[in-house]
C-alpha cells in the first residue's frame, strides 16, 4: 500500500516542486506541505477523508478552513484538486517526497541516526562532517535513543540504511545460521 501511495505522490510532489523552484516558494510549500500532511495523518479526520459522509465541496471547505490563511491562493487550489481527485490521504506522502527533491535541489541530505545511547553535539558534528567529505552536500542529522539496538547505530539517509547496531549484527547472524 505504501508503495502505491508513493506511486500516486510522486507527480503530485514533482509538480509541486516544479511551481516551487519557478516561484522561488520552496519554503512556503514546505509550510503548507507539513500543515496539509499533519492533518490528514489526524486520526478522526483521516477517518472522514476515507468515508463518503462528507461530499467533495464539504471535504474542500474543512480543508481549506484547517489551512486558513497558511494556505496561499495556489495552495488553495491543490487541496481543491486533490479533493476532486480523491487524494487527499496521500498527502503524507505528497509532503515527503518534496521534502527530499527540496533538499536534494539546495544540495542538503536530512540523515537519522538511531543509537543505543544519545548522540552527544560534538559526535553528531563529527558524523556530519564525515558524511559531507564523502557524500558531497550538506549534512542536516537528527537523531533519537533506542536502548533495544544494545549498541552501535542505525543510520538512515534517503534510500541509504547503514545498520551498525548490535541487534542488527545479532539479527544478520540469526538469518545466516536460519535460526
Amino acid at each position: 500500500m505504501a508503495g502505491d501511495a508513493t506511486t500516486i505522490a510522486r507527480p503530485y510532489a514533482e509538480a509541486i516542486f516544479a511551481r516551487a523552484v519557478e516561484t522561488d516558494k520552496l519554503d512556503l510549500w514546505s509550510d503548507m506541505l507539513e500543515l496539509l500532511a499533519l492533518a490528514a495523518k489526524d486520526p478522526a479526520l483521516s477517518g472522514l477523508i476515507a468515508s463518503p459522509k462528507l461530499d467533495k465541496s464539504q471535504m474542500a471547505e474543512l480543508m481549506l478552513d484547517i489551512g486558513g490563511a497558511r494556505l496561499s491562493d495556489e495552495g488553495q487550489n491543490f487541496v481543491k484538486l486533490l479533493v476532486e481527485n480523491r487524494r487527499l490521504s496521500v498527502l503524507p506522502e505528497i509532503a515527503a517526497l518534496y521534502e527530499q527533491r527540496k533538499a536534494e535541489h539546495e544540495g542538503t541530505l536530512d540523515v537519522h541516526v538511531t543509537s543505543a545511547f544519545a548522540l552527544q553535539p560534538a559526535q553528531e558534528k563529527q558524523l556530519a562532517e564525515a558524511l559531507k567529505k564523502k557524500l558531497g552536500r550538506e549534512i542536516r542529522i537528527t537523531s533519537e535513543q533506542d536502548p533495544e539496538l544494545i549498541g552501535g547505530f542505525r543510520l538512515t539517509a534517503g534510500d541509504m540504511v547503514i545498520d551498525g547496531s548490535v541487534s542488527g549484527q545479532l539479527g544478520q547472524l540469526a538469518n545466516e545460521l536460519g535460526i
